[in-house]
């Protein structure tokens, strides 16, 4: 048995793999870098062959620029629109059982400052949310046309892989590098946002425990708990021994996206799911790695 994976050379796919390796499914990494099979998403005939040639039990599409900034807009309209019609043509054209699952985020809906959860309307903010509105919409139509395809809407996840542009992993470092005497300032945009700081193998767990559903198709994943990135900042600062005060400084004129981004993941508690990682278990496990 074989499950798919696009986009698998990220963080998602690294926790993923181990998953599916774990209930003895073999993994077939796709990404357009990395030591896996090389290949775009967004080109239909390579995503038709491949469904072909290896005939999967699981797909999963996590390829996708990690950018709401409207210059991605192209780019992500590519890997997360395109790629998913052609990952649902491929098997609705081979009428395969393959069980599909899309990667949607939390920032494609309305938010009002009151949790997220499946039934919260779609609000089309940013380019990217534009694709992942896209991308679940085609999912409901290849659905009634008998395609097993999932959506797991994802909230912030973070692990010692996630890359260092990210503002999570960039505190981490560079709170390492201070407690080795850089003597660096962290400068940050807005500390006050808040979200959620889930474990990422725990989310992907969480795709798993959907992908294994024939009643519900669609589900928030997340921990439905919030903290700040001031929060975030203290707990590895105090990890790491190091004084927040004297280290760290907000960009003056910045605006965040949003003041708080947070799930309501009852519908996939309610099927057994719970985070086993913890807001301080996560930052410790990162400034430890």
């Amino acid at each position: 048995m074989k499950a798919l994976i696009f986009g698998a050379n990220g963080q998602d796919g690294f926790y993923l793999a181990q998953s599916f390796r774990a209930d003895g499914i073999e993994p077939v990494g796709v990404d357009r870098a990395g030591d896996m099979i090389r290949g775009d998403v967004a080109d239909p005939g390579f995503v038709a062959e491949l469904v072909r040639e290896h005939v999967p039990a699981f797909i999963v599409h996590l390829a996708a620029l990690s950018s709401t900034h409207h210059d991605a807009l192209y780019t992500n309209h590519a890997a997360i629109g395109t790629g998913t019609i052609n990952i649902l043509e491929a098997v609705y054209r081979t009428g395969l059982q393959s069980r599909v699952l899309l990667c949607g985020s939390g920032v494609q809906f309305r938010n009002d400052g009151t949790p997220i959860s499946e039934e919260t309307p779609f609000a089309a903010t940013s380019a990217y949310a534009v694709a992942r509105i896209h991308s679940a919409y085609a999912a409901r139509y290849y659905r009634s046309l008998g395609v097993r395809a999932y959506v797991a809407y994802l909230f912030h996840h973070e692990s010692p892989r996630r890359p260092d542009d990210h503002v999570s992993q960039r505190i981490v470092r560079t709170i390492q590098r201070i407690r080795k005497g850089s003597g660096e300032v962290l400068e940050i945009g807005d500390p006050r946002v808040a979200k959620e700081w889930s474990f990422a193998g725990d989310v992907i767990n969480g795709m798993r425990v959907l992908m294994n559903q024939s009643m519900h198709y669609e589900a928030v994943i997340g921990s439905g708990e919030t903290h700040t990135i001031q929060e975030w900042i203290d707990a590895c600062c105090s990890i790491a021994g190091v004084d927040p005060a004297t280290h760290v400084r907000t960009k003056p004129g910045f605006t965040a996206e949003y003041a708080a981004l947070r799930s309501n993941p009852a519908l996939l508690r309610s099927l057994g799911w719970r985070p086993a990682v913890g807001f301080h278990e996560l930052a410790a496990m990162m400034m430890n790695a």
